[in-house]
């Protein structure tokens, strides 16, 4: 397997392949259900799979008129919560109607008769996918405007009323970060696999200093540039895909996540730490921030807190990975690999909370 450092994440990730046998659906199931639930359907249908690493598989659909995308959710038993592909469907179709920039959403199957899971059908973002946050081979001036339409979208996204466009109930709209905090302590502690002091100390820490919540919102989750469709000639996006994460809660946990690729390594990812922001024309951590706050008008946020919050989530999730690795219960080969970044996770985290004011 190559390694991490040197995969080209625009070749490897981006496009379709013919769909892997595991993967297959049946297609008279599925034109049949297509025919009752699909506007303007007209078969036949073919298919093939997108690269990109999703968990709930997706598929490009094709007709002679037309191209949809279908997201399904894995075969075989799944946690309750997990892999909600309803939840998506749910979100997507309320945003749309508001002139936010999702695929228009064709229909929910929740019978796995069907094609053996629950599904969604969309319509196909016809645009460019990017994975390399130094977005090689663009123009500075383009390079900027890119970043920035990546932060007014999300700026737009935190600045709609849940109530308004009926996802009201989408979530519990307050106590987001404590919450968090609380979900992530305990799935740590049962997958914990050695004693890490400065864990404990965020585990501590973080449920007495975290920052009034200011607004509610619906938050994507994992807002990242591979998450977004940019327009094929122009800098702008044009849909917001993998809702699979959203929910209500603190848009600034939400923003602050986007915002630490400025704390993660170039490596052919989302990251930008080590690049000559200024020459390629990225805007800088703090020209972000100052774009956002300005867009949406909430106050200038503790940064070094969020970092170390997010931080401290990600090493949560992590952790769970490196259990199932020493277990022997890891399905991805890749997951040694991710399993190994709990420690430098917890070490960033800390580094961060004694940014924000963290005793020792």
């Amino acid at each position: 397997m190559a390694d991490e450092q040197t995969i080209d994440f625009d070749t490897e990730m981006v496009g379709t392949i013919d769909v892997p046998e595991r993967d297959r659906l049946d297609l008279d199931k599925l034109t049949a259900w297509f025919e009752e639930h699909v506007d303007g359907f007209q078969g036949p249908i073919s298919y093939s799979k997108f690269k990109g690493g999703q968990s709930n598989p997706t598929y490009r659909i094709d007709t002679p008129g037309r191209s949809y995308v279908l997201r399904r959710q894995p075969f075989g038993k799944l946690l309750p919560s997990a892999h909600a592909v309803d939840r998506e469907h749910a979100a997507m179709s309320a945003l749309g109607p508001t002139g936010f920039p999702v695929p228009k959403t064709y229909g929910l199957c929740e019978n796995p008769d069907v094609i053996g899971a629950k599904f969604f059908v969309m319509g196909l973002a016809d645009g460019r996918s990017l994975w390399n946050g130094a977005l090689p081979g663009i123009e500075p001036e383009e390079r900027r405007a890119i970043y920035n339409s990546m932060i007014d979208t999300m700026a737009d996204l935190h600045l709609k009323n849940p109530d308004e466009i009926g996802l009201g109930d989408y979530g519990k709209p307050t106590d987001y970060c404590a919450r968090q905090i609380a979900r992530w302590s305990k799935q740590y502690k049962l997958s914990e696999t050695e004693h890490m002091p400065q864990m404990e100390r965020l585990i501590e820490w973080l449920p007495q200093t975290i920052p009034a919540q200011h607004e509610s919102s619906v938050v994507h989750g994992d807002y990242r540039l591979d998450n977004l469709i940019f327009e094929h000639d122009r800098p702008n996006v044009l849909a917001v895909l993998d809702w699979e994460l959203s929910t209500l809660g603190d848009p600034i946990a939400d923003f602050s996540y986007l915002m630490l690729n400025w704390h993660n390594p170039a490596d052919g990812r989302a990251g930008l730490l080590g690049l000559d922001l200024e020459a390629l024309g990225i805007p800088t951590q703090d020209e972000a921030v100052d774009r956002y706050v300005s867009r949406t008008g909430y106050p200038v946020p503790p940064m070094e807190w969020y970092f170390a919050y997010n931080l401290f989530r990600l090493a949560g999730i992590m952790q769970g990975i490196k259990k199932r690795v020493i277990d022997g219960t890891a399905s991805s080969s890749h997951a040694k690999q991710m399993s190994e970044r709990v420690g430098p996770l917890v070490e960033r985290a800390y580094m961060f909370a004694k940014d924000a004011g963290m005793d020792e």
